[in-house]
């Protein structure tokens, strides 16, 4: 019989996904909210992200992402049980975001703060988001 010393590994938990959703009005916006990702690994983020999702939001099962920092990605992967259909876009002019879809409920977009931004600056931006639903200019 083999022991071992000691007591058994600890796991850190994974990171909480930083999202601000902006506050529900009859407004059209162009951005839903901001995310502030932990890394540019979005088969990494993008499950944190989903089950940090407002509980009343329908299941996202896809998911387009514009901008250069996200490497190439997989045409689906499996989040919680369901597929989420992946898309990467760089042609777009603007922002880097997520776009969010859930067919027959609608979309969300959502801004992407670098996960390499100082954090006063993107805990100001998301602070901005939850307030009045805007990102103040910088």
């Amino acid at each position: 019989m083999t022991t071992t010393g000691g007591p058994p590994p600890h796991h850190a938990p994974p990171p909480v996904a930083r999202l601000t959703i902006a506050p529900h009005t009859d407004t059209v916006r162009c951005i839903d909210g901001v995310w502030w990702p932990h890394s540019a690994d979005l088969l990494a983020e993008l499950p944190e992200l989903l089950a940090a999702l407002p509980f009343d939001w329908p299941r996202i099962s896809h998911a387009t992402v514009n901008g250069a920092p996200w490497p190439a990605l997989p045409a689906r992967i499996l989040v919680e049980g369901h597929v989420v259909r992946l898309r990467r876009t760089t042609g777009r002019p603007g922002p880097d975001t997520v776009c969010l879809v859930s067919p027959g409920h609608g979309r969300w977009d959502l801004l992407i703060i670098p996960p390499d931004t100082p954090e006063p600056e993107a805990v100001r931006m998301m602070a901005e988001m939850a307030r009045t639903g805007e990102l103040a200019p910088a």
